[in-house]
C-alpha cells in the first residue's frame, strides 16, 4: 500500500525492495568536518558479508549536528565509493540515474566529481569487468561519462584475510581530506537498501540456518519465490475488510526508553467468533499478520535486524473448550521461513498457571530457538515488562485491548470503507 499525502491506494505490495536508494556527502563546506558516524568493517571473509555492496557500513550516528545527519545518513548505509572511485565487492545491479537520490540538505546541480588516482595495491575492475582506459587519450563525453560510471561501479578485491580493502578506503578518504583542497572536497558516495533485501537479510537466513550457506540460499530462494507470489494483497477484499476493521489482528506500536520492538497484536477470542479455523478466514488472518508485520518491520531504525514482537491476546477464550491452534500453525507457517531472527517476543496472556504446560503441548509445532521466544503467563507485570509496555495506562484503559487501540497508529490506514 502506498500512502502519498491524503492519497491511499488499498494495494499491499509488499514493503522491500532490492533496488537502493543513494546519497552523495560532500566535505566542500568544511573540508576538515567528521562525518560523524560509527564504521562498521565488512572487510572480514566472513560468508555472512558476500552480499554486502560495500567493505564499510555506517554502524551508529554520533551526537550532535554532523554532516551525516545534515544530508540524512542512517545507520545501515553502504559507502561504495570516494570521489567517485568504487571500493565495490561486486558490480553494481542499477545505474545511478536510475535510483533515487535520497540526499538532504545538498545542491546536486552543482555537485562535481574529480575523480583522483588510486594508488592502491589492489585488484581492479569496472563495472564491466574490463581495466580502465589510458590517460591523455581524447575522449568523447560520452565516453567520459562511461568512464567515471565504470570507475564509480569499480570492484575493489584484497587479500583473503580481509581488512585490506577497508584501511584503503579509509586512507583514500584520508588523504583527501588532508589535501583540503577547495576544487576537489571529499564526497563520500553511499547505497541504502530496505530491510528485508538480500544485503540486509542474508546474515537473518544464515543465522537461521545454523551459518550452512547452501541450506540459507535455498531458503532465501524460497522466501523470494513467496513474496513474488504473495504480493500484492487486496486490501479491498471483503473478509479481509470485515477483520482489519475489527483489528482482530492489529498492532501496538509504542515509544519506550528500552527501545522494545513494536508489537502485532491477535486478538485470538475474536478471530474464534467469527470462524478463524475456516480455509478462507484463515488465508485472511495470515494476510493481516503479514501486512501487520511487514508495516513493522519496515520502521526499523535499523534495517540490519529489525524486529517485532507478537502479543497473542487470549482474554475471553475458554481453555475448557480448547484452544485451537490451527490459525496459530499457520501463521507460523508463513512467518518462520520468511521472517526468520526478526521475532524478539511472542507473548501469550493470560493463560492460567494450570494450563501453561498444556498451551506449551499445543505449540509444539514450533522450533526449539523460536520456542526460547515464547512467555506464555497471567502475569500482566511480566508481560509490560517484557514488551515495554506502560501497565498503570493499560489498567485507565481497561484491557490491553483498549490500549492496543489507544496506540493504533498505522490501522486505521489499511480500512476501505
Amino acid at each position: 500500500m502506498t500512502d502519498n499525502g491524503n492519497h491511499r491506494t488499498p494495494i499491499f505490495e509488499g514493503l522491500s525492495l532490492e533496488e537502493p536508494s543513494i546519497l552523495t556527502i560532500s566535505f566542500a563546506s568544511d573540508p576538515t568536518a567528521s562525518l560523524g558516524v560509527k564504521l562498521c568493517n565488512h572487510d572480514n571473509g566472513l560468508t555472512n558479508e558476500m552480499f554486502l555492496p560495500g567493505y564499510a557500513s555506517v554502524g551508529g550516528m554520533l551526537d550532535g549536528e554532523t554532516l551525516a545527519r545534515k544530508h540524512g545518513v542512517k545507520v545501515g548505509d553502504y559507502i561504495v565509493a570516494v570521489n567517485g572511485e568504487g571500493f565495490r565487492r561486486f558490480p553494481p545491479d542499477f545505474q545511478d540515474e536510475n535510483l533515487k537520490d535520497i540526499t538532504e540538505g545538498l545542491d546536486l546541480i552543482n555537485l562535481s566529481v574529480e575523480n583522483g588516482n588510486n594508488a592502491a595495491n589492489l585488484t581492479v575492475e569496472n563495472g564491466n569487468g574490463k581495466a580502465a582506459g589510458g590517460q591523455g587519450e581524447e575522449i568523447t563525453d560520452k565516453e567520459k561519462e562511461q568512464r567515471e560510471r565504470d570507475l564509480k561501479g569499480r570492484v575493489v578485491t584484497g587479500k583473503k584475510s580481509g581488512g585490506e580493502v577497508y584501511e584503503k578506503l579509509l586512507a583514500r578518504i584520508r588523504e583527501i581530506k588532508t589535501t583540503k583542497s577547495p576544487a576537489n572536497p571529499l564526497l563520500i558516495s553511499l547505497e541504502r537498501y530496505m530491510w528485508d533485501s538480500r544485503v540486509h537479510s542474508w546474515s537473518r537466513f544464515l543465522s537461521a540456518r545454523n551459518g550452512n550457506v547452501p541450506e540459507a540460499m535455498t531458503l532465501i530462494q524460497g522466501h523470494e519465490r513467496w513474496r513474488n507470489e504473495f504480493f500484492p494483497i487486496d486490501l479491498t477484499e471483503p473478509s479481509l475488510q470485515k477483520l482489519l476493521k475489527a483489528h482482530a489482528v492489529s498492532e501496538i506500536d509504542i515509544e519506550s526508553e528500552e527501545e522494545k520492538a513494536p508489537v502485532v497484536y491477535i486478538d485470538f477470542a475474536k478471530l474464534q467468533a467469527m470462524g478463524v479455523e475456516s480455509d478462507s478466514l484463515s488465508i485472511d488472518v495470515v494476510k493481516a499478520f503479514v501486512v501487520y508485520t511487514e508495516t513493522l518491520l519496515s520502521k526499523s531504525s535499523d534495517p540490519r535486524g529489525p524486529k517485532t514482537s507478537q502479543f497473542v491476546d487470549l482474554t475471553g477464550v475458554s481453555f475448557k473448550q480448547g484452544l485451537q491452534p490451527g490459525v496459530l500453525k499457520k501463521l507460523y507457517a508463513t512467518f518462520e521461513p520468511n521472517y526468520p531472527e526478526t521475532l524478539e517476543k511472542m507473548v501469550l496472556y493470560p493463560v492460567p498457571k494450570i494450563m501453561v504446560r498444556v498451551v506449551n503441548a499445543m505449540l509444539s509445532f514450533v522450533n526449539e530457538h523460536t520456542r526460547k521466544k515464547f512467555i506464555i503467563t497471567d502475569d500482566l507485570v511480566l508481560v509490560c515488562k517484557e514488551l515495554g509496555w506502560n501497565l498503570k495506562e493499560i489498567e485507565t484503559c481497561g484491557s490491553v485491548n483498549g490500549y492496543m487501540k489507544k496506540h493504533l497508529k498505522h490501522g486505521l490506514s489499511f480500512v476501505f470503507d
